[in-house]
Protein backbone atom coordinates (compact mmCIF):
# COMPACT_ATOMS: atom_id res chain seq x y z
CA UNK A 1 0.00 0.00 0.00
CA UNK A 2 1.08 3.57 -0.74
CA UNK A 3 1.18 4.54 2.95
CA UNK A 4 2.47 1.30 4.42
CA UNK A 5 5.69 2.95 5.58
CA UNK A 6 3.93 5.67 7.53
CA UNK A 7 4.89 5.99 11.19
CA UNK A 8 2.10 6.64 13.72
CA UNK A 9 3.31 8.50 16.80
CA UNK A 10 0.27 9.69 18.72
CA UNK A 11 1.65 8.46 22.01
CA UNK A 12 4.95 10.30 21.79
CA UNK A 13 4.15 13.23 24.03
CA UNK A 14 1.51 15.03 21.99
CA UNK A 15 1.07 18.64 22.98
CA UNK A 16 -1.97 19.44 25.15
CA UNK A 17 -3.30 21.77 22.47
CA UNK A 18 -3.55 18.91 20.01
CA UNK A 19 -5.27 16.68 22.54
CA UNK A 20 -7.84 19.43 23.08
CA UNK A 21 -8.33 19.53 19.31
CA UNK A 22 -9.38 15.88 19.25
CA UNK A 23 -6.09 14.20 18.33
CA UNK A 24 -6.41 10.61 17.12
CA UNK A 25 -2.85 10.01 15.96
CA UNK A 26 0.19 11.70 14.47
CA UNK A 27 1.68 10.33 11.26
CA UNK A 28 4.96 10.73 9.42
CA UNK A 29 5.63 9.27 6.00
CA UNK A 30 8.62 9.31 3.61
CA UNK A 31 6.45 10.81 0.87
CA UNK A 32 6.14 13.98 2.97
CA UNK A 33 9.63 14.31 4.39
CA UNK A 34 9.82 16.74 7.31
CA UNK A 35 6.04 16.96 7.70
CA UNK A 36 3.96 15.49 10.52
CA UNK A 37 0.23 15.03 10.08
CA UNK A 38 -1.86 15.27 13.23
CA UNK A 39 -5.19 13.59 12.52
CA UNK A 40 -8.01 15.01 14.62
CA UNK A 41 -11.77 14.54 14.91
CA UNK A 42 -13.48 17.89 14.71
CA UNK A 43 -16.76 18.69 16.45
CA UNK A 44 -17.92 21.20 13.84
CA UNK A 45 -17.10 21.98 10.21
CA UNK A 46 -18.82 25.32 9.67
CA UNK A 47 -17.41 28.50 11.23
CA UNK A 48 -19.58 31.61 11.46
CA UNK A 49 -18.12 34.84 10.08
CA UNK A 50 -18.78 37.92 12.24
CA UNK A 51 -21.46 40.14 10.64
CA UNK A 52 -19.18 43.15 11.08
CA UNK A 53 -16.69 41.68 8.60
CA UNK A 54 -18.70 42.92 5.62
CA UNK A 55 -17.66 39.90 3.57
CA UNK A 56 -19.82 38.28 0.87
CA UNK A 57 -19.99 34.95 2.69
CA UNK A 58 -21.39 33.99 6.06
CA UNK A 59 -19.58 30.75 6.85
CA UNK A 60 -16.15 29.21 6.34
CA UNK A 61 -14.74 25.69 6.37
CA UNK A 62 -11.12 24.93 7.25
CA UNK A 63 -10.13 21.35 6.54
CA UNK A 64 -6.69 21.75 8.11
CA UNK A 65 -4.60 23.94 10.39
CA UNK A 66 -1.07 24.81 9.41
CA UNK A 67 0.07 24.81 5.80
CA UNK A 68 2.97 23.18 4.00
CA UNK A 69 2.92 26.00 1.44
CA UNK A 70 5.22 27.72 3.97
CA UNK A 71 4.44 31.27 2.82
CA UNK A 72 6.64 33.47 5.00
CA UNK A 73 4.01 36.23 5.06
CA UNK A 74 0.97 34.01 5.83
CA UNK A 75 -1.45 35.89 8.07
CA UNK A 76 -2.75 32.65 9.62
CA UNK A 77 0.51 31.68 11.34
CA UNK A 78 -0.64 32.87 14.75
CA UNK A 79 -3.52 30.38 14.79
CA UNK A 80 -1.04 27.55 15.36
CA UNK A 81 -0.20 28.97 18.76
CA UNK A 82 -3.70 28.06 19.95
CA UNK A 83 -2.52 24.44 19.72
CA UNK A 84 0.71 25.05 21.64
CA UNK A 85 2.63 24.91 18.35
CA UNK A 86 4.83 27.72 17.09
CA UNK A 87 3.91 30.06 14.26
CA UNK A 88 7.14 29.43 12.35
CA UNK A 89 8.47 25.99 11.43
CA UNK A 90 5.62 24.21 13.17
CA UNK A 91 3.06 26.05 11.06
CA UNK A 92 4.85 24.83 7.92
CA UNK A 93 5.45 21.25 9.02
CA UNK A 94 2.95 20.26 11.75
CA UNK A 95 -0.30 19.93 9.78
CA UNK A 96 -3.51 19.32 11.69
CA UNK A 97 -6.00 17.43 9.52
CA UNK A 98 -9.72 17.23 10.35
CA UNK A 99 -10.23 13.74 8.99
CA UNK A 100 -13.97 13.64 9.72
CA UNK A 101 -14.77 17.12 8.41
CA UNK A 102 -16.86 15.83 5.48
CA UNK A 103 -19.12 13.70 7.65
CA UNK A 104 -19.54 16.48 10.22
CA UNK A 105 -20.37 18.95 7.45
CA UNK A 106 -23.10 16.70 6.07
CA UNK A 107 -24.74 16.55 9.49
CA UNK A 108 -24.61 20.33 9.84
CA UNK A 109 -26.00 20.94 6.35
CA UNK A 110 -28.88 18.54 7.05
CA UNK A 111 -30.16 20.59 9.99
CA UNK A 112 -33.53 22.23 9.46
CA UNK A 113 -32.01 25.49 10.67
CA UNK A 114 -29.46 25.60 7.84
CA UNK A 115 -30.28 28.55 5.56
CA UNK A 116 -27.91 27.70 2.66
CA UNK A 117 -25.84 30.82 3.18
CA UNK A 118 -22.60 31.17 1.20
CA UNK A 119 -19.62 29.17 2.48
CA UNK A 120 -15.96 30.01 1.77
CA UNK A 121 -12.97 27.67 1.74
CA UNK A 122 -9.38 28.89 1.82
CA UNK A 123 -9.91 31.78 4.20
CA UNK A 124 -7.35 30.48 6.70
CA UNK A 125 -5.11 27.73 5.35
CA UNK A 126 -5.20 26.30 1.85
CA UNK A 127 -7.62 23.39 1.34
CA UNK A 128 -5.53 22.21 -1.64
CA UNK A 129 -2.14 22.12 0.05
CA UNK A 130 -0.19 18.91 -0.47
CA UNK A 131 -1.92 17.05 2.37
CA UNK A 132 -5.17 17.08 0.37
CA UNK A 133 -3.56 14.62 -2.01
CA UNK A 134 -3.30 12.17 0.87
CA UNK A 135 -6.57 12.78 2.69
CA UNK A 136 -8.96 13.69 -0.17
CA UNK A 137 -11.25 15.80 2.00
CA UNK A 138 -12.41 18.24 -0.66
CA UNK A 139 -14.45 15.91 -2.91
CA UNK A 140 -16.76 15.08 -0.01
CA UNK A 141 -17.06 18.73 0.97
CA UNK A 142 -17.83 19.89 -2.57
CA UNK A 143 -20.43 17.17 -3.01
CA UNK A 144 -22.08 17.86 0.35
CA UNK A 145 -22.34 21.59 -0.31
CA UNK A 146 -23.75 21.12 -3.80
CA UNK A 147 -26.28 18.48 -2.77
CA UNK A 148 -27.51 20.68 0.07
CA UNK A 149 -28.02 23.66 -2.25
CA UNK A 150 -25.30 25.72 -0.55
CA UNK A 151 -23.29 28.21 -2.67
CA UNK A 152 -19.58 28.19 -2.01
CA UNK A 153 -16.25 29.68 -3.01
CA UNK A 154 -12.68 28.39 -2.96
CA UNK A 155 -9.41 30.32 -2.76
CA UNK A 156 -6.22 28.33 -3.35
CA UNK A 157 -2.61 28.27 -4.48
CA UNK A 158 -2.85 24.52 -4.95
CA UNK A 159 -2.88 23.10 -8.46
CA UNK A 160 -4.33 19.92 -6.96
CA UNK A 161 -7.68 21.64 -7.46
CA UNK A 162 -7.54 20.43 -11.09
CA UNK A 163 -8.24 16.93 -9.81
CA UNK A 164 -11.66 18.11 -8.67
CA UNK A 165 -12.54 20.15 -11.74
CA UNK A 166 -15.24 17.68 -12.91
CA UNK A 167 -16.80 17.82 -9.43
CA UNK A 168 -16.71 21.62 -9.43
CA UNK A 169 -18.36 21.80 -12.83
CA UNK A 170 -21.09 19.45 -11.65
CA UNK A 171 -21.54 21.49 -8.46
CA UNK A 172 -21.77 24.72 -10.47
CA UNK A 173 -24.78 23.28 -12.27
CA UNK A 174 -26.55 23.07 -8.90
CA UNK A 175 -25.32 26.08 -6.89
CA UNK A 176 -23.25 29.24 -7.43
CA UNK A 177 -19.56 28.29 -7.28
CA UNK A 178 -16.77 30.84 -7.28
CA UNK A 179 -13.09 29.97 -7.64
CA UNK A 180 -10.11 32.23 -6.92
CA UNK A 181 -6.41 31.48 -7.38
CA UNK A 182 -3.63 33.26 -5.49
CA UNK A 183 -0.67 34.42 -7.62
CA UNK A 184 1.39 37.33 -6.32
CA UNK A 185 4.96 36.62 -7.46
CA UNK A 186 6.35 35.68 -10.87
CA UNK A 187 10.08 35.84 -10.13
CA UNK A 188 11.24 32.22 -9.57
CA UNK A 189 13.95 33.09 -7.02
CA UNK A 190 11.68 35.29 -4.91
CA UNK A 191 8.88 32.74 -5.15
CA UNK A 192 11.20 29.98 -3.95
CA UNK A 193 12.32 32.07 -1.00
CA UNK A 194 8.98 33.55 0.14
CA UNK A 195 6.53 30.71 -0.59
CA UNK A 196 8.72 27.67 -0.99
CA UNK A 197 6.04 25.02 -0.62
CA UNK A 198 3.63 26.33 -3.25
CA UNK A 199 3.32 25.25 -6.88
CA UNK A 200 5.22 27.50 -9.26
CA UNK A 201 3.57 30.69 -10.50
CA UNK A 202 3.47 29.24 -14.01
CA UNK A 203 1.69 26.13 -12.76
CA UNK A 204 -0.90 28.33 -11.06
CA UNK A 205 -1.38 30.35 -14.23
CA UNK A 206 -2.12 27.08 -16.00
CA UNK A 207 -4.66 26.35 -13.26
CA UNK A 208 -6.34 29.67 -14.02
CA UNK A 209 -6.40 28.74 -17.69
CA UNK A 210 -7.96 25.34 -16.98
CA UNK A 211 -10.63 26.87 -14.75
CA UNK A 212 -11.45 29.55 -17.30
CA UNK A 213 -11.70 26.97 -20.08
CA UNK A 214 -14.09 25.02 -17.84
CA UNK A 215 -16.38 28.04 -17.72
CA UNK A 216 -15.46 29.64 -14.39
CA UNK A 217 -15.02 33.40 -14.01
CA UNK A 218 -11.72 33.13 -12.16
CA UNK A 219 -10.60 35.82 -9.77
CA UNK A 220 -6.88 36.05 -9.01
CA UNK A 221 -5.68 37.32 -5.67
CA UNK A 222 -2.48 39.08 -6.76
CA UNK A 223 -1.57 39.58 -3.15
CA UNK A 224 0.03 40.30 -0.91
CA UNK A 225 2.07 43.00 -2.56
CA UNK A 226 5.41 42.87 -0.72
CA UNK A 227 6.70 46.43 -0.30
CA UNK A 228 9.92 47.22 -2.17
CA UNK A 229 10.08 43.67 -3.56
CA UNK A 230 6.95 43.16 -5.68
CA UNK A 231 5.47 46.65 -5.94
CA UNK A 232 7.45 47.83 -8.97
CA UNK A 233 5.53 48.84 -12.07
CA UNK A 234 7.41 46.38 -14.29
CA UNK A 235 6.65 43.45 -11.98
CA UNK A 236 2.98 44.36 -11.56
CA UNK A 237 2.51 44.94 -15.28
CA UNK A 238 4.06 41.56 -16.07
CA UNK A 239 2.00 39.88 -13.34
CA UNK A 240 -1.34 41.34 -14.44
CA UNK A 241 -0.48 40.68 -18.09
CA UNK A 242 0.16 37.00 -17.34
CA UNK A 243 -3.01 36.74 -15.27
CA UNK A 244 -5.11 38.30 -18.04
CA UNK A 245 -3.49 36.13 -20.71
CA UNK A 246 -4.36 33.03 -18.68
CA UNK A 247 -8.03 33.98 -18.89
CA UNK A 248 -8.77 35.42 -15.45
CA UNK A 249 -11.91 37.53 -15.18
CA UNK A 250 -10.58 39.82 -12.46
CA UNK A 251 -7.80 40.40 -9.98
CA UNK A 252 -7.48 42.06 -6.59
CA UNK A 253 -4.30 43.25 -4.92
CA UNK A 254 -3.38 44.78 -1.57
CA UNK A 255 -0.23 45.31 0.49
CA UNK A 256 1.13 42.73 2.89
CA UNK A 257 -0.11 42.81 6.47
CA UNK A 258 2.12 41.68 9.32
CA UNK A 259 -0.15 40.78 12.21
CA UNK A 260 0.85 38.94 15.34
CA UNK A 261 3.48 36.24 15.00
CA UNK A 262 3.69 36.69 11.25
CA UNK A 263 5.50 39.98 11.74
CA UNK A 264 8.47 38.46 13.57
CA UNK A 265 8.69 35.49 11.22
CA UNK A 266 8.67 37.69 8.11
CA UNK A 267 11.12 40.25 9.51
CA UNK A 268 13.53 37.46 10.40
CA UNK A 269 13.35 36.34 6.77
CA UNK A 270 13.87 39.93 5.61
CA UNK A 271 16.93 40.44 7.82
CA UNK A 272 18.46 37.30 6.32
CA UNK A 273 17.61 37.90 2.67
CA UNK A 274 17.22 41.68 2.32
CA UNK A 275 18.78 43.33 5.41
CA UNK A 276 19.02 46.70 3.66
CA UNK A 277 15.22 46.91 3.71
CA UNK A 278 14.79 46.48 7.46
CA UNK A 279 14.96 50.19 8.24
CA UNK A 280 12.45 51.02 5.52
CA UNK A 281 10.07 48.36 6.82
CA UNK A 282 10.24 49.72 10.34
CA UNK A 283 9.32 53.12 8.97
CA UNK A 284 6.57 51.71 6.76
CA UNK A 285 4.89 49.50 9.38
CA UNK A 286 5.95 51.21 12.59
CA UNK A 287 4.87 48.99 15.46
CA UNK A 288 1.66 47.95 13.78
CA UNK A 289 0.50 45.39 11.24
CA UNK A 290 -0.39 47.70 8.37
CA UNK A 291 1.48 49.97 5.98
CA UNK A 292 1.10 53.72 6.26
CA UNK A 293 -1.88 55.41 4.59
CA UNK A 294 0.56 57.22 2.33
CA UNK A 295 1.95 53.96 0.99
CA UNK A 296 -1.56 52.54 0.55
CA UNK A 297 -2.59 55.56 -1.52
CA UNK A 298 0.62 55.41 -3.56
CA UNK A 299 0.14 51.72 -4.27
CA UNK A 300 -3.52 52.13 -5.21
CA UNK A 301 -2.55 54.85 -7.70
CA UNK A 302 -0.10 52.39 -9.23
CA UNK A 303 -2.45 49.39 -9.23
CA UNK A 304 -5.63 50.92 -10.61
CA UNK A 305 -4.32 51.93 -14.05
CA UNK A 306 -2.70 48.51 -14.49
CA UNK A 307 -5.88 46.68 -13.52
CA UNK A 308 -7.78 48.81 -16.02
CA UNK A 309 -5.14 48.32 -18.70
CA UNK A 310 -5.41 44.55 -18.41
CA UNK A 311 -9.21 44.56 -17.95
CA UNK A 312 -8.94 42.95 -14.52
CA UNK A 313 -10.87 45.43 -12.40
CA UNK A 314 -12.90 43.30 -9.93
CA UNK A 315 -16.65 43.62 -9.66
CA UNK A 316 -18.19 44.20 -6.26
CA UNK A 317 -20.23 41.41 -4.67
CA UNK A 318 -23.90 41.55 -5.59
CA UNK A 319 -26.76 41.65 -3.13
CA UNK A 320 -27.73 38.57 -1.17
CA UNK A 321 -29.88 36.17 -3.16
CA UNK A 322 -28.13 36.76 -6.49
CA UNK A 323 -25.11 34.98 -7.87
CA UNK A 324 -22.04 36.35 -6.05
CA UNK A 325 -19.30 38.01 -8.07
CA UNK A 326 -15.78 36.59 -8.02
CA UNK A 327 -14.00 37.72 -4.88
CA UNK A 328 -10.74 36.99 -3.19
CA UNK A 329 -11.10 36.13 0.48
CA UNK A 330 -7.70 35.44 1.97
CA UNK A 331 -7.96 38.05 4.74
CA UNK A 332 -11.05 38.01 6.93
CA UNK A 333 -10.40 41.41 8.46
CA UNK A 334 -9.72 43.14 5.19
CA UNK A 335 -11.68 45.33 2.83
CA UNK A 336 -11.12 43.33 -0.31
CA UNK A 337 -11.50 46.16 -2.77
CA UNK A 338 -9.53 48.91 -1.09
CA UNK A 339 -5.87 49.10 -0.26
Amino acid sequence: MRWQRQSPSADEGALPGLERAGLVRSVRTPEFEGVTFHEVLCKSALNKVPPSSGLPFTWTINTMRGCSHACTYCFARGTHEYLDLDAGRDFDSQIVVKTNVGAVLRRELARRSWQREPVALGTNTDPYQRAEGRYRLMPGIITALAESGTPFSILTKGTLLRRDLPLLRAAAAQVPVQVAVSIAILDPALHGSLESGTPSPRARLELVRALAEAGFAVNVMAAPIVPYLTDGTAHLDELFGAIAEAGAASAVAFPMHLRGSTRGWFLAWLSSHHPALLRRYRQLYGRGAYVTPEYSAWLRDRLDPLLDQHALRPTRPVESGARPAPVAHGELQLSLFAV
